[in-house]
């Protein structure tokens, strides 16, 4: 093969700086000759110069490229391909992976057709860095879309990615789809702002979380989305929506046992699905499902409050010999463990409780027996801690938290105020209800 060495030489010099390997070829005859060594594979198995470069350069490839990129790699060196590869294009190119002491490495072939449209040079060019920069690039990207559609604290999708995927849906709708099925529940997670208040935030945020999981948990197909501070919805499609009304009645029944146990979170929800007769965008499926919600809400609220005049204000009959036997052997147990001191016991049923003598007798109440002792007792703790008392009570039993020891002041028989620390619990019956309610009231 007759060419120019002096010029070549002088373009050699200038590539090698940015391809790895590069032959001079011949198409018709396959000779070619090597200008750049390949650094990359040291025991590269191709004469400096020769023919039948392609076969050369097919075979060599066996022992060096990735077997899932060989096939490519074939079509790519294949004569035939190059010269139609080229009659398209003065250039084109193939990436791959080679394979170099076990490390994956990225490459890129390129062909390049000579102005004679006799030649080409054949190169490869070391693209690792470059591809893995790339993948990196990609990956912070994808990492940064996510968190931007992802809730920090729950993990779920969040009010951004619910506008976005409220959107694509709307598109849907005006795109005139038939059969296009899909429901919308709005969850509210109840008495937010009492635990935080109570409870403090980081127990706030554990029931936030903990919502999240019921709702997730019910509808296991569907994407759930917080679109609030303690508001949640969810898009119901195909195996969710078929059955919706079940799930709906499961979740439900789980929002009810957390309150009749005081387990776990409650959670008013909403159902509604897509009905064209009605509904002109997501906006309209999403508004009956809020309207939902809040019959629901409204529905929570009512029953708790009727099960709170029955459990905590009283019954129209005084206690019964059995319960109050019952109630002064758990006194007892109680004033046992406690080895004496302020002690209390409330039968929820009756709102009947008994209160040890160093209280009664401390505090100036009248009998250490007595109905409505909550109301006895209100009249004792120090006007500027008395709301922040009655929010913690109302937590424990109303609330469906668990009792935390709360600090506060109350009135002895002298007059004074004195410092104290309540550590209360609840008994649940054999059904989950709330039976007895007592503690130990501890002077600091």
């Amino acid at each position: 093969m007759q060419i120019d060495l002096t010029a070549f030489t002088h373009i050699a010099n200038s590539l090698s700086k940015h391809f790895d390997s590069l032959y001079y070829v011949e198409i018709d005859t396959g000779k070619y000759i090597e200008f750049i060594r390949p650094k990359l594979v040291p025991e590269w198995d191709i004469p400096k110069e020769g023919d039948s470069f392609f076969f050369k350069a097919s075979k060599n490839a066996c022992k060096f490229v990735h077997p899932d990129d060989l096939q490519n790699v074939f079509k790519f060196l294949d004569k035939a391909a190059v010269l139609r590869n080229l009659a398209k294009n003065d250039t084109c190119s193939l990436t791959c992976r080679l394979v170099i002491d076990g490390k994956v490495v990225y490459v890129r072939h390129v062909n390049i057709m000579c102005e004679d449209r006799k030649h080409v040079l054949c190169c490869m060019e070391n693209i690792d860095e470059e591809v893995r920069q790339k993948s990196e690039q990609e990956r912070n990207l994808q990492s940064a879309e996510q968190m931007a559609r992802r809730d920090e604290l729950t993990g779920i999708k969040n009010k951004n990615a619910f506008a976005e995927y409220s959107q694509a849906i709307d598109g849907t709708i005006n795109s005139g789809a038939h059969d296009f099925k899909f429901a919308v529940l709005v969850c509210d997670m109840n008495d937010l702002k009492v635990i935080n208040d109570t409870r403090g935030h980081s127990f706030g945020d554990e029931a936030l979380q903990r919502t999240s999981r019921m709702i997730c948990d019910a509808f296991k197909h569907s994407p759930v989305f917080r679109i609030g501070g303690d508001e949640f919805a969810a898009v119901l499609t195909d195996y969710d929506y078929e059955l919706r009304d079940e799930l709906l009645a499961q979740l439900r029944e789980e929002s009810e046992k957390n309150g009749r146990t005081r387990s776990g979170p409650q959670v008013a929800s909403g159902l509604a699905a897509y009905d064209p007769s009605l509904d002109s965008s997501f906006d309209d499926v999403f508004g009956r499902a809020d309207g939902e919600m809040y019959k629901n809400k409204k529905l929570m609220k009512s029953l708790k409050s009727a099960e709170g005049g029955k459990k905590f204000n009283g019954s129209e009959s005084p206690i019964t010999e059995e319960r109050k036997r019952k109630l002064d052997s758990l006194f007892g147990a109680l004033y046992t463990i406690a080895g004496g001191g302020y002690v209390f016991l409330n039968d929820m049923r009756y709102d009947y409780s008994r209160w040890s003598l160093p209280l009664v007798n401390d505090f100036g109440i009248k009998s250490e027996y007595m109905y409505h002792a909550d109301k006895v007792w209100d009249n004792y703790i120090h006007p500027d801690d008395e709301k922040k008392y009655k929010e913690v009570v109302a937590a424990a039993l109303h609330e469906n938290s668990e009792f935390i020891p709360m600090c506060y002041r109350a009135r002895k028989t002298d007059g004074t105020y004195v410092p104290l620390t309540t550590r209360a619990f609840i008994l649940n019956d054999a059904d989950g209800n709330p039976d007895y309610f007592g503690g130990i009231i501890v002077p600091q």
